[in-house]
């Protein structure tokens, strides 16, 4: 599976932990403790985009691996709509979503090329060596 030798050599999942990191860090500001529901829904978000890519990784075939980058990419835009609506409710500052939402951004890019070098490749995964 891609020359990784774990998930943790993915940078996009690098990527995306530390964007959980920051989410767990400004969801902990006081004006989310009023609203509890789009808190709990934004970390789960933020924590479903790495989990996925690990996941996929772990099971171990190029079509899981396919298949769970794409719930992360589902995952990563559930979260830019999310930090959206906290930046208009004004639960984080303008510049707070847009470096979140750059980062987003950045992390989608590299999952896309993740997934067109799979699609493209003659390795089947790990799961298939003999």
């Amino acid at each position: 599976m891609a020359n990784f030798e774990s998930f943790e050599d993915i940078v996009s999942w690098q990527k995306a932990i530390d964007v959980a990191q920051e989410i767990y860090s400004f969801t902990n500001k006081e004006v989310f403790s009023k609203d509890l529901a789009l808190k709990d829904q934004i970390r789960k978000s933020a924590i479903s985009i790495p989990s996925n890519i690990a996941e996929g990784f772990g099971r171990g075939g190029n079509k899981e691996f396919i298949q769970f980058l794409y719930i992360a990419k589902g995952s990563l835009f559930e979260l830019k709509t999310q930090i959206l609506l906290a930046c208009k409710l004004k639960y984080i500052e303008q510049n707070e979503y847009k470096s979140i939402d750059g980062e987003l951004d950045e992390i989608s890019k590299l999952i896309s090329g993740l997934l067109n070098y799979l699609k493209s490749s003659e390795l089947k995964g790990t799961k298939f060596k003999k």
